[in-house]
């Protein structure tokens, strides 16, 4: 993974890609693999040393480069073409290092453990069982029979949500604990599909869908979905364009679905 911006030797792991923290090229190499059904399996060489004063960090993108086209599809990040991350010259060699050890190992045979990988499946499935019980509240509210409703949603689905799009924090206070999703606006009254005979489904698709806390999520639902409030009107500006840029964020990595 990426040894641009990194400086700290101590912060380098050899571990499963599912492991890997702290470093944009590993991000965007995930949510790509995870659209393609792969969450884990791939050993890499990481560093998780965080960004801070006076550490280096990527320039933004000069103007004379978005006139040369569209940078978007041409980089393996958003926004990303002819940019240099700043390299201590030690760092890929060390990483370099690492994966020769690695490979030396894997060749001969010779014990060795990756990182633990993250073990979350049971926190997706809760999450998602906690999804399609607010999407039965929200058509029961409507009018329609939540009996043998359905949801076009999977852990995997969910597991992608909260890592690579939410980081596993809450949207509005950035807490951790007792994640939920649940729909940012509500819907209209289409929002149910039956027009299969013997399927009957909620019309939700990921770009829908933040994370919040229970608590959270309980009041959003009482406020928004069911009370009829605009977004605008129960959270303040910077939450508001915090859930459009994540939105606008997960349109741009359909393409790779």
């Amino acid at each position: 993974m990426g040894a641009g911006c990194k400086s700290d030797p101590t912060k380098i792991f050899i571990g499963d890609i599912s492991t890997s923290t702290d470093d944009p090229l590993s991000k965007s190499t995930r949510r790509k693999l995870r659209l393609l059904g792969v969450k884990e399996g791939i050993p890499v060489v990481f560093s998780t040393e965080k960004p801070g004063p006076g550490k280096a960090q990527l320039l933004p993108l000069p103007e004379e480069e978005f006139a040369k086209g569209s940078v978007g599809e041409l980089g393996v990040l958003p926004d990303f073409r002819v940019r240099i991350l700043p390299v201590l010259g030690t760092m890929p060699a060390i990483f370099g290092l690492a994966v020769a050890n690695h490979v030396i190992l894997e060749i001969t045979g010779y014990p060795h453990e990756y990182l633990p990988s993250k073990s979350r499946d049971k926190m997706y499935e809760g999450i998602l069982m906690a999804l399609h019980g607010s999407e039965e509240r929200l058509a029961r509210s409507r009018g329609f029979s939540e009996q043998g409703l359905k949801i076009p949603m999977t852990p995997d689905d969910v597991g992608y949500l909260v890592e690579e799009v939410y980081h596993g924090r809450s949207i509005i206070s950035g807490l951790s604990t007792r994640l939920f999703l649940v729909r940012w606006n509500s819907p209209g009254d289409d929002f149910i599909d039956s027009r299969t005979p013997g399927q009957y489904n909620t019309v939700l698709q990921m770009k829908d869908l933040v994370l919040m806390t229970k608590e959270e999520a309980t009041k959003h639902e009482k406020e928004v979905l069911k009370g009829g409030k605009k977004v605008e009107d129960v959270y303040d500006a910077k939450t508001v364009e915090a859930v459009r840029l994540k939105m606008e964020e997960e349109e741009r990595y359909e393409r790779f679905r």
